[in-house]
This record gives C-alpha cells, sequence and structure tokens, in this order.
C-alpha cells in the first residue's frame, strides 16, 4: 500500500524529502508535483521501477520517457544542445515545457525512443520537484500522471491514492497543482516544433 506525504507546496519538509529519496533509491515509483501536474517518477538507474511505471501509464518504448532535472547543467550530460537550442532552453526554464533531445550515449538504451534515440527533458518550477532533485542530486526518470482511459492528468491527491494505491509507493500531496500538461517541443530535428501545446506559452518555438 502507497504511503501517504502531506507536504508543503512552497516550503517542503526535508525530512518528508529525505524519506521520499530513500524511497526512490530503493526501487521505489513515486506520484509528485510539478508546475505542470503531477507525475510519475522513479530512479533514472532503476530497470524494474522504469518497466512498472510504464506499466501504470500502460505505454511501451516507443513512448518518450522524461527525464527531470534540475538545472541546465545536468541536461548537457544527457543530451546534444547546440548553442541555438541552449539559449532557447535557457530562456524557457525552468517552466511547464518538455524538450525531446537527442540522446548522448551516457543515457541507458531503455530510457530513450528505440529508433529515434530521443528522449524528454524538463526542469520543472515547482518547489517540491526542486527539493527532490536537490536532495537526490540526479535526475528522475518521469511521466505525466494520466492514466490509461483517461484525457487529463490527475490532480486530487487522495483520489490519486485510492486509485495506485497497489501499484506506487508513495504519494506526496501538496494540494491541486493542474491539470494542464507540458508544452512539448521537439528540438531534434532542423526545425524546432511544437508538438502539444499545454501550460507552457508556445510562442518562443513559433516561427
Amino acid at each position: 500500500m502507497a504511503q501517504f506525504f502531506q507536504i508543503h507546496p512552497v516550503n517542503p519538509q526535508p525530512r518528508l524529502i529525505r524519506k521520499a529519496v530513500e524511497l526512490l533509491r530503493g526501487g521505489a515509483v513515486i506520484v509528485y508535483p510539478t508546475d505542470s501536474a503531477y507525475a510519475l517518477g522513479c530512479h533514472l538507474e532503476d530497470k524494474h521501477a522504469l518497466e512498472r511505471l510504464r506499466g501504470i501509464r500502460q505505454v511501451d518504448e516507443r513512448h518518450n520517457m522524461t527525464l527531470v532535472c534540475r538545472d541546465l547543467s545536468e541536461i548537457a550530460l544527457y543530451a546534444r544542445v547546440d548553442n541555438a537550442a541552449y539559449r532557447l532552453l535557457r530562456a524557457s526554464t525552468p517552466g511547464p515545457y518538455t524538450f525531446i533531445l537527442q540522446a548522448t550515449r551516457e543515457v541507458p538504451r531503455r530510457m530513450v525512443h528505440p529508433k529515434r534515440r530521443s528522449l524528454g527533458l524538463r526542469i520543472p518550477d515547482h518547489p517540491v520537484a526542486q527539493a527532490l532533485l536537490a536532495e537526490l542530486g540526479e535526475p528522475l526518470m518521469s511521466t505525466t500522471l494520466i492514466l490509461p482511459g483517461d484525457s487529463e492528468p490527475m490532480t486530487e491527491p487522495h483520489e490519486i491514492r485510492d486509485r495506485l494505491e497497489h501499484q506506487v509507493d508513495l504519494v506526496l500531496d501538496a494540494g491541486n497543482c493542474g491539470i494542464e500538461p507540458t508544452t512539448v517541443v521537439d528540438m531534434t530535428g532542423e526545425q524546432t516544433q511544437v508538438t502539444r501545446v499545454g501550460k507552457g506559452d508556445p510562442a518562443a518555438f513559433q516561427s
């Protein structure tokens, strides 16, 4: 049965953040808040936890997982970013965007799109997500919490616990954080393309 932590959305309690990170390092799949919606997350290196995460969403390896990073210095380790792309990223992060980028060799094969060698990267602007990433010291593997058959992300923590209490290990309840997923920006081709309009303003990426 999932643990349930009520955590302050602006000043998250360090004790609860440390416990959440302990669980992540032990193989947990967690639900945590972001600046666009609740998300599922697991440890970057944990193959079994990643498979559990995909099972909850009922997606296969062709679905782009997202590396949730603390800042741009982490992104450079996992994705190829030229100067033009870096300037766009710097102007738009942290914020409610997911960027599809070409993966570097540092990224394990199981985490990337099998044909395109791409993955999503994101820097959220939410105190709880940032506190988790700071304590963990590395990115989270993540995906928006949209369950099979649903058209929008889940936003009510008690409902999340009721529906997922036997599939996740922890729900971090920071209150309602919205139902708009991120705006998705594909930067793998010659031209930057907005492939999903969500909470983030797409204007900067549209010519």
